[in-house]
């Protein structure tokens, strides 16, 4: 049906890139803002401003994007050229690499709310370690797509 269309298909694979690619800068970025925002004094203007960074990161680009790339990668799976991955190994891994990206979302979600509040969740280790995982999700699930090794 979708691939029948004059290239909808491709121009749904380019919004689902497009989103994706949105969704990742946030995903690296908003950690790394915990990360100096655990270096300001609690209360006071530095931590207000820190917050609405936050708050707008989250919920202006990091939300819309996540579920444009969702809704897009659906439309792509369920769409004929899509409908050959769901016996495929590759697209299991990348669908569960996903499903994680979007569990690791939630959760920067929950700590936002605990910054907002002055909480201060973990500490700097913690995130600077934190901050890796959206890299190591992003290289499998590219691989997975690229090479799809099995």
């Amino acid at each position: 049906m979708l691939d029948l269309l004059s290239g909808a298909y491709l121009w749904v694979k380019a919004l689902h890139v497009m989103a994706v690619l949105a969704w990742m800068a946030g995903l690296f970025y908003l950690p790394r803002l915990y990360v100096y925002h655990m270096q300001i004094a609690p209360g006071g203007a530095e931590h207000a401003r820190f917050v609405v960074m936050e708050r707008r990161l989250l919920r202006a680009i990091m939300n819309p994007s996540m579920i444009a790339a969702w809704v897009f990668g659906l439309i792509m799976v369920l769409s004929p050229p899509g409908l050959g991955f769901w016996s495929s190994g590759w697209w299991h891994v990348k669908l569960l690499g996903v499903i994680a990206m979007t569990g690791f979302h939630m959760y920067l979600a929950k700590a936002r709310k605990q910054f907002e509040a002055d909480q201060r969740p973990g500490s700097n280790v913690f995130w600077r370690a934190v901050n890796e995982v959206p890299t190591l999700l992003m290289i499998v699930i590219v691989i997975m797509v690229i090479v799809k090794p099995f």
